[in-house]
């Protein structure tokens, strides 16, 4: 399948007049703040100040060559606190929180969830590439504060991190990140994340595999709201094809790398081109989009 970059029929992203803004309008206060912190912990925003990072030193102005063997002799290191901004922004890769997507990406997941269900709109909620959980986290966390009694929240990856590029879909050329361990974070971890929130329960679902192996037949009827994370053009084509039509009229699907990885883009413009789907594409931040299924 060949991708285009511009098609007439898809949009570019629009954050004008956004339907969410008063999604949470709604809540109790006790439950908007519970789902605020829940968002800044994950994020360890909370806990910035005591997180830090070795500083780059190639920029130094006396040269990073005069200062490194003093470092490595004294056994030293020159260190930088957290950068809010880059946290808040998505664009930093923590070394213990439970997501990388940001504040707005996270915000906008709690949106979608309590207005999936504030509206009644059928279906469970699923993210397709979780890393270390946290987006899944989040939607049991709205599931329990609306006291929702039924649905499931559906963790999918491999817990290997990113497959190799597929060859049928030539834009993830040269995009191999399999062996980038960070990416790697086992099913196991996950669990124990959401042990850690008191957020574990049968009601939380692990699909294990590659999404090509496990998507297409994954025991799941209707989804209200589905979020994409698989960064590469085959990944993102294999979730959109196995789960797209099961999202209810009304839900709601959110692609997180549609603005930072352009192969993630093209599969999105051809999806929804071979689909026929005009629904608006709306702005979430610098990378992150959604839209939602007409009905």
């Amino acid at each position: 399948m060949s991708s285009t970059p511009d098609r007439s029929g898809d949009p570019s992203p629009t954050d004008r007049d956004d339907p969410l803004a008063d999604a949470l309008d709604g809540l109790e206060p006790a439950a908007v703040a519970y789902l605020d912190l829940l968002q800044r912990c994950l994020t360890r925003e909370v806990f910035l100040d005591q997180e830090w990072w070795d500083a780059d030193l190639h920029d130094w102005p006396g040269g990073a060559s005069q200062i490194l063997p003093l470092l490595r002799e004294r056994d030293w290191r020159v260190v930088r606190r957290g950068d809010p901004e880059a946290r808040a922004e998505g664009r930093d890769w923590p070394p213990t929180a439970e997501t990388m997507i940001g504040t707005a990406r996270l915000d906008n997941v709690v949106r979608c969830c309590v207005r999936a269900l504030t509206d009644g709109v059928p279906g469970d909620l699923i993210e397709t590439g979780v890393w270390r959980g946290g987006t899944t986290i989040l939607m049991r966390g709205v599931l329990r504060t609306l006291g929702d009694p039924d649905r499931r929240v559906w963790v999918a990856d491999s817990f290997e991190g990113l497959p190799v590029p597929d060859a049928r879909y030539p834009a993830d050329d040269g995009l191999d990140w399999s062996h980038v361990e960070v990416l790697k974070v086992g099913a196991d971890a996950v669990r124990a994340n959401f042990e850690r929130y008191g957020l574990l329960d049968d009601r939380v679902r692990f699909l294990e595999g590659w999404f090509a192996d496990t998507l297409p037949d994954a025991p799941i009827e209707q989804i209200a709201v589905l979020r994409l994370d698989g960064d590469l053009y085959g990944s993102t084509m294999d979730a959109l094809s196995a789960l797209e039509p099961k999202v209810s009229p009304g839900g709601f699907v959110v692609i997180d790398d549609y603005g930072g990885w352009e192969p993630c883009r093209a599969a999105v413009q051809d999806y929804r081109w071979d689909h026929g789907i005009t629904a608006p594409i709306r702005t979430v931040d610098w990378t992150g989009v959604w839209w939602r299924k007409p009905g």
